[in-house]
C-alpha cells in the first residue's frame, strides 16, 4: 500500500498547497476518517517546526507534542477538527479549527483551554449497565449518565479524565459554526431549525452578523463565544 498521497485528491480541509508537488504524506488510520490530517503537515506545512519526516520523528520521539492531553510518536497520525494541539517546550497551544472554506487551521489558545477539547454528538445508544454511549465526530466514544445529552449537541471532554465538563444544547438561539459547505467558516446563532420528511438531512438558517445563511445539520457545530477567541472554555 502506498505511504503518498496525490495533493490534488487530498480532502479539501487539508491545509496544502496543491499544485505544489505531485505528493504529500498518507494519514494513518485513526480519528476523523479521510479528513484527518497527517500530523507532519502541521509540523512541516503550517508551522514550520520541521523540514522532513526524519526531524519530525525525532521531535516526536522526545514526547514534546500532544495532541489531546496524549503525547504521539506517528507523524502520520490524523489530526482533525477540534483536536488539542501542546508543544510543551514551547508552551505552545492551539486548537484545530474551520477556517473559511472548510480548511483546518491552528487557533493559539493558553493553557487552561488546552486542558479540554470539543466533540459533536453523532450518535447515542443504551449500552448494557444502563448507562449511555456517545459517538462523537472524530469516532472517539465515551459513556455518560446524563440523558440531556442528545445527537447534534456539543460536549466539551476533560483531557485529563474524559469526563464531560460542560454541554451545549442543539437548539435555536445556540451559537454555531459551519465547518462544511460553502458556508465553512462563519459563525452565528441559530434561527430555526427546519425539520425535513424523510431521510434528508434537516435545514438550518442561521444569523451570521446580519446575513442569513442556509445550511444542513450536518454542517453546523454548536460551540460558545471561547471557542472563536481562544480562551478558556
Amino acid at each position: 500500500m502506498t505511504r503518498h498521497q496525490k495533493r490534488l485528491s487530498v480532502p479539501n480541509s487539508w491545509p496544502v498547497e496543491r499544485k505544489e508537488q505531485t505528493f504529500t504524506v498518507k494519514a494513518d488510520a485513526g480519528p476523523h476518517g479521510e479528513a484527518g490530517v497527517p500530523l507532519l503537515i502541521l509540523l512541516r506545512d503550517v508551522l514550520g517546526y520541521v523540514d522532513s519526516k526524519k526531524e519530525a520523528r525525532y521531535a516526536l520521539g522526545q514526547d514534546s507534542v500532544l495532541v489531546n492531553g496524549t503525547a504521539v510518536k506517528d507523524e502520520e497520525r490524523p489530526i482533525g477538527m477540534f483536536d488539542i494541539l501542546t508543544f510543551a517546550e514551547r508552551e505552545e497551544f492551539y486548537r484545530v479549527f474551520p477556517d473559511e472554506g472548510g480548511r483546518l487551521s491552528l487557533t493559539p489558545i493558553d493553557a487552561d483551554a488546552a486542558g479540554s477539547r470539543l466533540g459533536k454528538v453523532v450518535g447515542k445508544q443504551q449500552v448494557p449497565g444502563g448507562e449511555t454511549q456517545l459517538t462523537l465526530h472524530d469516532g472517539a466514544t465515551l459513556l455518560t449518565d446524563d440523558e440531556s445529552i442528545t445527537r447534534n449537541d456539543s460536549i466539551v471532554i476533560s483531557n485529563d479524565d474524559n469526563s464531560v465538563v460542560a454541554h451545549f444544547p442543539y437548539e435555536e438561539g445556540a451559537l454555531v459554526t459551519a465547518v462544511d459547505g460553502e458556508h465553512a467558516g462563519e459563525i452565528g446563532e441559530i434561527e430555526q431549525i427546519q425539520v425535513t420528511a424523510g431521510s434528508s438531512d434537516n435545514n438550518v438558517l442561521v444569523d451570521a452578523d446580519g446575513d442569513r445563511i442556509e445550511t444542513v445539520e450536518a454542517y453546523v457545530v454548536v460551540i460558545d463565544e471561547n471557542f472563536t477567541e481562544g480562551g478558556d472554555e
